[in-house]
């Protein structure tokens, strides 16, 4: 990192301009008896001593785990190009567009972003991105509040339980009432999430493949949701979509999903990317900001912002959000990602992802101490019932360098022995082997 020293005559002449004598006289309004009597700062070092110590902090990070964990967060992999051309100066020193004149570049990026988000989750609108996953489950929320002037939020307890608590988290100061229907043995219950829905329901929120790995057609959930005047919401994992019924085809109103698989690392948490896609019905309930191309007067194609929904462009009260930023440059890498792997090279990633977990199934359930948790269909990602603590067995699992799936039962009551899996094109079936056999002896 650089540094901007400055030498004691600078900082005298620095003093002298604002008219005091020293540094102690800026805070000469602050009684002495309420000053910090010391920061506890170490002594500076030099550029090589900080870049040593550094280093050495980072070697202590064990990153050559054989990697099995999913939970609505996936290690695909990312093409190096990805890297190179979102790092660009052009798109890492742009901020917000707000003069289309000079930043044809990054509207151009968000409509291709928006374009490519709408044809995957087949939706007729995208906006320019939310913070991550919780955020964008949230504004579906609040955009069906204020699209119906209803305040229940009917919730499927198989969501990822990690958003659901981002869920209640975002909606704590806000007018609504959230009503969760259990899961089902780690499926929907269809038939209780039907009977939750009656004409003081604002929205209907489900996910698929949901949080065990389980895939589903909610196809009858949102025509129940149309004849109360409800608002159907899915969230959808984005590589999965691409062999997976979509959906505008099940009829939801409004898709979101989890941008991460597309272009971003796990990075210890972050930064994510929201994705939030609706129906043209409900484009002006959404948040955020959209890109919109045009013509200008000599014919000369164009991108703008076309709507604008933050309190500063309209009345306070009248506005969606307050979103004053998007994951711009994760929506940078996640359409460069798009393009790169294209419909096809999508395809591939889900269906050798859903291979591998398949491989990894059977081998896993001629354990004899391991089955599946249900019958349900599933992708890349499912659940097993072990003999043990679950939570037990992934810490015990860590020690042997294996990052071996996700203990439910942290969010989960009663089901403290069930372990979620997931695969990604990344595994291999040398690595699954691995895992088996080293489960099998502790099992």
């Amino acid at each position: 990192m650089p540094y901007i020293p400055h030498t004691p005559e600078e900082l005298q002449e620095m003093l002298s301009v604002i008219g005091v004598n020293s540094l102690d006289d800026l805070f000469a309004d602050i009684q002495a008896d309420m000053r910090p009597k010391s920061f506890n700062i170490p002594e500076g070092k030099s550029e090589s001593e900080l870049t040593a110590y550094f280093e050495e902090m980072a070697a202590k990070n064990k990153t050559d785990f054989i990697n099995f964990l999913g939970a609505g967060y996936y290690d695909h992999y990312i093409p190096k190009a990805v890297d190179s051309l979102s790092q660009r100066g052009e798109f890492l020193t742009s901020y917000t567009p707000y003069q289309p004149e000079v930043s044809q570049g990054t509207l151009q990026s968000i409509f291709e972003y928006q374009t490519a988000v709408c044809r995957l989750l087949d939706m007729d609108c995208a906006n320019a991105s939310l913070f991550d996953i919780g955020h964008s489950l949230f504004e579906a929320g609040m955009m069906a509040a204020r699209q119906t002037r209803k305040h229940v939020w009917v919730v499927d307890e198989a969501i990822n339980p990690i958003w659901r608590k981002m869920l209640t988290t975002y909606s704590a100061n806000q007018n609504v009432q959230i009503v969760t229907v259990p899961h089902n043995n780690g499926m929907s219950d269809k038939n209780a999430l039907i009977k939750a829905i009656d004409d003081t329901t604002a929205v209907v929120m489900v996910q698929n493949p949901n949080f065990f790995g389980a895939i589903d057609d909610y196809t009858e959930i949102f025509t129940k949701a149309k004849e109360h005047k409800a608002i159907g919401v899915i969230s959808v994992y984005p590589v999965m979509q691409a062999v997976l019924k979509t959906p505008g085809e099940m009829g939801a109103d409004i898709a979101v999903a989890e941008g991460q698989s597309l272009g971003m690392p796990l990075s210890f948490g972050g930064p994510y990317l929201g994705m939030m896609t609706c129906k043209k019905e409900l484009v002006r309930q959404m948040p955020g900001r959209i890109v919109g191309k045009t013509n200008d007067l000599n014919g000369k194609e164009g991108f703008v912002l076309t709507l604008q929904a933050r309190e500063q462009h309209i009345r306070r009260a009248k506005a969606t959000s307050n979103i004053c930023s998007n994951q711009g440059l994760c929506a940078l890498r996640s359409i460069i990602h798009m393009a790169l792997l294209g419909p096809e090279g999508l395809k591939r990633t889900a269906e050798t992802s859903m291979y591998l977990a398949r491989v990894l199934a059977d081998k896993l359930t001629k354990l004899p101490s391991v089955s599946l948790l249900n019958n349900a269909p599933y992708g890349n990602e499912f659940a097993v019932k072990l003999s043990q603590n679950a939570e037990k067995i992934v810490s015990v699992m860590a020690k042997q360098g294996f990052l071996c799936g996700f203990p439910v039962g942290q969010y989960y009551q009663g089901m403290d022995n069930v372990l979620l899996l997931s695969c990604t094109e990344k595994n291999t079936e040398e690595q699954i082997d691995k895992l088996v056999n080293t489960l099998g002896g502790l099992l």
